[in-house]
């Protein structure tokens, strides 16, 4: 059993027991609530206890039934995948959507501890509610189109991606932005709107990914392109167990007034991170070394 798998069964283990203890304090609520006990007489003397019993019951069970369904769907997807096949994604979709369920019990039993009827309450604000759903409207298509990508395993927490200019590793998809870290250590958030209606390039999806290297040299020097890809290059080669030299290239960007933008780029197998960090530190001392030669020259 792969070691996120053991993960998930653990975290589970311990909901089970929170799921136990609760159930118990409901069956005993319950019991003081409906018979004829001393509380019971209380909260009939005291119509603001009885709401709070009323409002506090309805939470406790409203959790449960999520919870239940929540172990039942888990325990399917975690039996019928394989280790391998297990996506975080997966899991925090789940949690998720039952924390959206257990905000919409809370908001209803505060309702109720306050003596008002749910349905009614809803009825009376529907042009409100209207104008509210108007306004929240992006934030709507943030939550679905981030539950879209939860449930997907086209994106998975750990893939390597680019949208637009960002690249960078999912670290967590939220009801709404895309986490992203860049190898710099940056955080970027892209909002889940966007994430799914760009053009996303997903390294880790083909194994590989690419090492981008961009910098400027002045437009009025001496550049000789294939040279200067043959110098780059050269590190390249006594990686080959996780380089594909023959992907490697090097090209003109963008042609500047002053100055040109080159970008070298070769492709690497993804999981490498020692080997790439490795890679770049030489690449870097092969730029400095050849622009110390140029200005030499």
């Amino acid at each position: 059993m792969n070691q996120l798998k053991s993960s998930i069964r653990i975290k589970e283990n311990t909901r089970r027991r929170n799921f136990a203890f609760k159930f118990i304090f409901l069956i005993l609520l319950e019991i003081l609530y409906n018979f004829d006990t001393f509380i019971h007489l209380e909260f009939e003397k005291y119509p603001i206890l009885n709401h709070v019993g009323r409002a506090l019951i309805f939470l406790l069970s409203a959790n449960l039934i999520f919870s239940l369904g929540r172990f039942i769907t888990l325990g399917v997807y975690l039996r019928q995948r394989e280790d391998s096949k297990v996506q975080p994604n997966f899991v925090v979709g789940i949690d998720r959507i039952a924390t959206l369920l257990n905000v919409i019990a809370i908001l209803i039993s505060l309702m109720l501890a306050f003596g008002i009827r749910p349905l009614e309450f809803l009825t009376s604000i529907t042009i409100v509610a209207a104008a509210i759903a108007l306004l929240t409207k992006e934030y709507i298509t943030n939550i679905v189109n981030g539950l879209i990508m939860m449930f997907s395993d086209q994106l998975e927490i750990g893939d390597k991606i680019q949208i637009g200019k960002h690249t960078g590793f999912i670290r967590d998809i939220t009801l709404i932005n895309l986490v992203l870290k860049n190898d710099s250590g940056e955080i970027i958030l892209i909002p889940n709107t966007m994430a799914l209606t760009s053009d996303v390039v997903n390294f880790s999806k083909n194994n590989t990914h690419q090492v981008i290297f961009d910098f400027e040299v002045p437009s009025n020097q001496d550049l000789d392109l294939n040279a200067l890809e043959k110098h780059l290059c050269a590190p390249l080669e006594g990686h080959q167990e996780v380089v594909f030299v023959d992907g490697a290239q090097l090209n003109v960007i963008e042609r500047k007034a002053d100055n040109l933008l080159i970008r070298f780029q070769f492709p690497i197998r993804s999981g490498e991170k020692s080997k790439e960090i490795q890679l770049k530190k030489e690449i870097n001392q092969a730029l400095l070394h050849w622009n110390y030669e140029s200005r030499k020259a």
